[in-house]
């Protein structure tokens, strides 16, 4: 398979990169810095990996980007759009900049990516595109917010486009992990339960892919935990949550 992956110079995108790689799939890497970007490829299995720079919030890189990797490297059968930030951020700090940073990286980069690569899977009836959110999209959480926003945002678009992608042979997934130890989740200051590795990680994600699922998350148990602090009502939902908050 020729597969392509944003934001896979570390974490979660460069341990799925190395999973592909192994299994001998021809694999393209795509991040903002040339020098990391580089130094992940040089740590893949040679000959496997490719690697193309790219900031997803610039749209135009974007459709030049997919048109280079099908040009050089054939067409895809998959695309990973894994890139991703996060910062915490509290009530009394909150700006709508840092709001709108979050949703052009999270959210608009993965637009970008599913405007340049659905008309090309939907002419040739196929091709696989997972989108990556979270677990924490299910509800807001304390100090979460705008990424919390972000990662809801993407999976109500990918559930609306899901229906007419699958009519057309294009198979289109969300990825909903929980906490998994990469740079961003470093910045938290606070025990991560269920945490993971990215390898791990990345294992899950290959297997819930190769299965067909719309939704792939993990781990279960907190998935399933948030997911139900997201049914409750809302006097017991803030009851809950206030109990979440720390001091400044």
């Amino acid at each position: 398979m020729n597969i392509w992956i944003t934001g896979a110079s570390t974490g979660i995108g460069l341990a799925l990169a190395r999973h592909y790689a192994l299994a001998g799939h021809c694999v393209v890497l795509s991040a903002r810095s040339l020098d990391t970007l580089t130094a992940a490829v040089a740590s893949l299995p040679p000959g496997t990996s490719h690697a193309v720079p790219l900031d997803v919030t610039d749209e135009a890189a974007v459709m030049a980007a997919v048109e280079d990797i099908e040009a050089r490297y054939g067409p895809l059968d998959l695309a990973v759009l894994n890139a991703g930030t996060y910062a915490p951020v509290r009530a009394a700090s909150f700006t709508s900049a840092a709001a709108r940073q979050m949703m052009e990286v999270n959210y608009f980069g993965i637009c970008h990516g599913l405007a340049a690569l659905i008309p090309r899977f939907m002419s040739r009836g196929r091709g696989q595109i997972a989108a990556m959110a979270s677990v924490a999209g299910y509800c807001g959480l304390p100090y979460a917010g705008t990424y919390s926003a972000s990662k809801s945002a993407v999976v109500r678009l990918c559930e609306s486009l899901a229906p007419e992608l699958t009519a057309a042979g294009v198979q289109l997934s969300v990825v909903n992990p929980g906490f998994v130890a990469t740079p961003l989740t470093a910045k938290n200051d606070f025990p991560m339960p269920f945490l993971i590795g990215p390898e791990d990680a990345a294992q899950r994600i290959a297997e819930g892919l190769a299965s067909g699922r719309f939704e792939v998350r993990f781990p279960r148990r907190l998935a399933w935990l948030l997911s139900l602090i997201a049914a409750l009502p809302y006097p017991l939902y803030f009851a809950l949550t206030k109990r979440m908050l720390r001091p400044a």
